[in-house]
């Protein structure tokens, strides 16, 4: 900032307190008669120096309180109020500094005149001006768009998102889902934002299955909200929603009950299943690697992907052919309780009620996944979730799923995702990935597979373009080391008693006391940039949230991929019938 910043900064609201200490960091400011400041107001002041040029201090208003001067007891208040004791309201606000301009930390003259930042002063003292590329992420206070720093998103400079909030009123998914919006239609991406990709998981109800619909409420004034942000108010004009196969359904018919096209049936082969080595993530909750039995686990994986061939559709193992989740279990039971196939499955050294312990899992988990891990289906058929090959942004449905299902195909996923870009060997395109429940998948105490593969996405993700986008009720039940590697943390409406947890240490008091008060749409959002959260409002969803606000969807995106693909690609591939050609 300079002279010529404050020569229209914006109007005089007050005067710098003086029987409050000023520090360089904070201060305290008289709000002049006829003037107000709320939290969350840009402000700016400037301290004259001799023989140096002015410093410019600006900062954001993160306290504002109210008092009667002249009074000495409580009961004075009434007096003041009927006319008979002298007395005048006197408001002042709280400022914390955001920026010094230029770097000499003194502190503001007391009776130093204050303004409210606008324009250009107000982009300064909230570093936008030195954002090269920005990301319109709502509305501030003030109804000024408010913005993110792309360097800490897309792996420049720092990765990673954590969105936490109560269910159903912090609107985390919303916000996460308008973030990348913001940041495939806002062109700070240049000519990367075609390649670039999204990979949604959808866990609750059947919200986020229409994305590509326009959003029949959308009125004159949210569209002026996202002209405001220098976006087009519309739907994601590019996407491809997966479903498990509905139970017991041997078509495969995706299960879905609101969307009724463009939706396809997401599940593995058994053959994939056995090469793949995708047993481990049956096991996925944290409390089994706290169980002796892991060895057995992997003892068995790699027994498998040694030794099962595929066979029509299934598998065969030393001659025995398996043509279903259930027979396979069965099998490896049986063979785990013949004392002379025991050791060749899980080893020599392990004890016979460990061998029971595994067993007992592994027979529990047919009902949860048998109709996901398919020996009846075309082999050639499309049922892999491969976000290079699918739409711009691929949304997995997990809603209908049990525990288990749901920790086994995102644990399955991220994992095949995550390889397929280490072998891709470059970070371009980006692979966006929003995971709501993360707290479920990788808790703060023990250990799981799809732990591990966040870990490694939290740590390793933001050199390969992978950004892990995270929601969470609880921020201090998910695993530190994946909320510590997030560059960019989002706090939506709060628990009362998650507030006041360290992870939120970041909240100035005020804030943390307003994030229990939040409403809908408000997030307070903090980015290394800028010192202080920023509190704002992001605009209505331009697309369908639910089935009831859904319009037309454009035409190219009603085909599933099963139903555009070539019809002879599936007749007659391994263990397919009639029932699946795609016409």
């Amino acid at each position: 900032m300079t002279d010529r910043d404050l020569d229209s900064p914006g109007e005089a609201v007050g005067r710098v307190l003086g029987t409050a200490d000023a520090t360089p960091l904070q201060f305290w400011t008289a709000v002049a008669p006829g003037s107000y400041l709320q939290l969350d107001d840009v402000v700016v002041t400037r301290r004259e120096l001799p023989n140096r040029e002015p410093v410019t201090i600006a900062g954001v208003v993160t306290q504002v309180r109210a008092r009667h001067e002249g009074a000495q007891f409580d009961s004075d208040v009434f007096a003041i109020a009927d006319g008979t004791l002298p007395a005048q309201v006197q408001e002042a606000a709280e400022v914390t500094t955001t920026r010094v301009d230029p770097e000499l930390y003194v502190p503001p003259t007391p009776g130093a005149v204050v303004h409210r930042a606008e324009g250009d002063a107000r982009a300064r003292a909230l570093h936008f001006d030195r954002m090269e590329r920005r990301i319109p992420m709502g509305m501030g206070r003030d109804g000024v768009p408010v913005y993110l720093n792309a360097d800490f998103l897309d792996g420049s400079r720092g990765a990673h998102v954590s969105i936490s909030g109560i269910s159903g009123v912090a609107t985390k998914t919303s916000f996460a889902t308008f973030l990348l919006y913001s940041v495939f239609r806002s062109g700070v991406l240049g000519g990367d934002a075609v390649n670039a990709k999204a990979l949604i998981f959808n866990v609750k109800g059947e919200d986020l299955l229409f994305l590509d619909h326009p959003n029949t409420r959308l009125d004159e004034p949210t569209r002026a909200a996202y002209a405001k942000l220098g976006l087009s108010a519309g739907a994601f004009p590019d996407v491809r929603v997966y479903a498990p196969p509905r139970p017991g359904d041997s078509s495969g018919t995706p299960d879905v009950s609101s969307r009724l096209t463009g939706v396809d049936s997401f599940y593995w082969t058994l053959s994939e299943f056995c090469a793949d080595r995708l047993l481990p993530y049956v096991f996925a909750d944290a409390d089994d690697e706290r169980q002796q039995y892991t060895m057995v686990v992997h003892s068995v994986t790699a027994h498998l992907a040694r030794y099962a061939q595929p066979a029509d559709g299934g598998v065969s193992i030393d001659g025995v052919r398996l043509g279903s989740y259930g027979d396979l279990v069965d099998h490896i039971v049986d063979q785990l309780n013949d004392d002379e196939t025991r050791s060749d499955w899980a080893g020599s050294a392990v004890g016979l009620g460990t061998v029971n312990a595994f067993a007992r899992r592994l027979i529990g988990s047919k009902k949860d996944l048998a109709r996901l891990i398919r020996g009846d289906l075309a082999t050639r058929r499309p049922h892999s979730i491969n976000t290079s090959e699918s739409a711009q942004v691929t949304v997995v449905d997990l809603h209908n799923l049990p525990d288990r299902a749901q920790r086994f195909v995102v644990g399955v996923t991220l994992k095949s995702e995550f390889e397929r870009k280490e072998k891709s060997g470059t970070a371009k395109p980006l692979l966006f990935v929003v995971l709501d429940e993360l707290n479920k998948y990788a808790p703060r105490e023990g250990s799981s597979p799809i732990k591990e593969v966040l870990l490694d996405i939290a740590e390793r993700g933001r050199s390969l373009g992978v950004i892990l986008i995270g929601a969470q009720q609880t921020a201090s039940e998910v695993e530190r080391r994946i909320v510590t590697n997030s560059a960019i943390r989002v706090v939506g409406r709060l628990d009362p008693a998650e507030a006041s947890r360290p992870e939120y240490g970041f909240l100035p008091p005020a804030q943390r006391q307003r994030a229990l008060l939040a409403k809908p749409g408000t997030m307070f959002v903090n980015q290394p940039d800028i010192p202080v959260p920023l509190c704002l409002e992001f605009p209505f969803p331009a697309w369908a949230t639910r089935v009831s606000e859904a319009g037309r969807a454009p035409s190219e995106t009603l085909r599933s991929i099963t139903q555009s693909a070539d019809p002879f690609a599936v007749v007659g591939s391994g263990g397919g019938t009639d029932d699946d050609i795609p016409f």
